[in-house]
C-alpha cells in the first residue's frame, strides 16, 4: 500500500510537470468529428500521424461518412490509403467497420467502450482515442510511446497494453486519464525517444528512475 501511494504521488507530480510544457495536449490526427477520428486512428497503426494527415483529405472527400465508406471499392480505397502502410488490411477493416456502423448504429459512431470494441478492427486503444477526444469520457490511450514512457518511469511493470492502461488508471484520478496519457504520448513522441531519448532536456529527469537515462549536462 505504501509503495502504491508513493507511485500515485509521483504520477501526479509527473503530470503536473508535463503540464508546464504547454496548455494543450491535442490529438495530432486531423479530424472534425468522431467518424473521421475513428478512421484516422485505424490508419495510424504502424504509421505516423503526419502521414495519415496527408492522406485523409482525399479519403474524406471521396468517403465523407460511414455510409459512403461502407460501399467503397476495395481497390480505390487501397489506392487512397496506400501511403499509410498495411493498406490492404486497413482498407478491409475500414469497410467492415463502416458496414457495422451503418447496420448496428445507424452510421453514427457510438460513445461507449463496449459498443466501439464491438466494431471490426477496433480495439481498446482506438476506442480510447475516440472516447477521450470526442466524447470527453475519461480514457487512457496506450500506444507504443505511452508503453515505453510508463515503463521507464516505473508507473507500470507490465508489457500488455490493457494491463498498462489499468495500471495508469490506478495512479491518476479519472479526470486526468485523457490528458495524462496524451501528455505521456507526446512526451514519448518528441522527448523520451526509443533510441535517443533527450534526457538532458527532460522536465521529468528528477522523477525518472530509468536505469538507462542519460546524464544532465554540466
Amino acid at each position: 500500500m505504501k509503495n502504491q501511494q508513493s507511485t500515485m504521488i509521483r504520477a501526479r507530480r509527473i503530470l503536473k510537470r508535463l503540464c508546464t510544457q504547454g496548455t494543450n495536449a491535442p490529438v495530432e490526427l486531423s479530424h472534425t468529428n468522431p467518424f473521421e477520428l475513428l478512421v484516422a486512428t485505424i490508419l495510424s497503426a504502424q504509421c505516423t500521424d503526419e502521414r495519415v494527415n496527408r492522406v485523409i483529405p482525399a479519403l474524406f472527400a471521396a468517403y465523407p461518412g460511414a455510409r459512403e465508406l461502407a460501399r467503397a471499392s476495395q481497390a480505390r480505397l487501397e489506392t487512397l490509403i496506400k501511403p499509410t502502410g498495411f493498406y490492404r488490411n486497413k482498407a478491409k477493416h475500414l469497410v467492415q467497420c463502416s458496414q457495422a456502423l451503418v447496420s448496428e448504429f445507424g452510421g453514427v459512431v457510438p460513445g461507449t467502450m463496449e459498443e466501439l470494441t464491438s466494431l471490426p478492427g477496433i480495439g481498446r486503444k482506438t476506442a480510447n482515442v475516440v472516447l477521450g477526444a470526442c466524447f470527453h469520457v475519461p480514457a487512457i490511450v496506450v500506444d507504443t510511446h505511452v508503453k515505453r514512457v510508463a515503463q521507464r518511469l516505473h508507473l507500470t511493470r507490465n508489457t500488455d497494453p490493457t494491463k498498462i492502461e489499468f495500471d495508469l488508471q490506478a495512479v491518476w484520478p479519472a479526470r486526468n486519464w485523457t490528458e495524462g496519457s496524451q501528455r505521456i504520448l507526446l512526451h514519448g513522441r518528441y522527448v523520451c525517444l526509443a533510441r535517443k531519448p533527450q534526457c538532458a532536456a527532460c522536465v521529468l529527469y528528477e522523477d525518472c528512475p530509468w536505469e538507462g537515462k542519460g546524464p544532465r549536462p554540466c
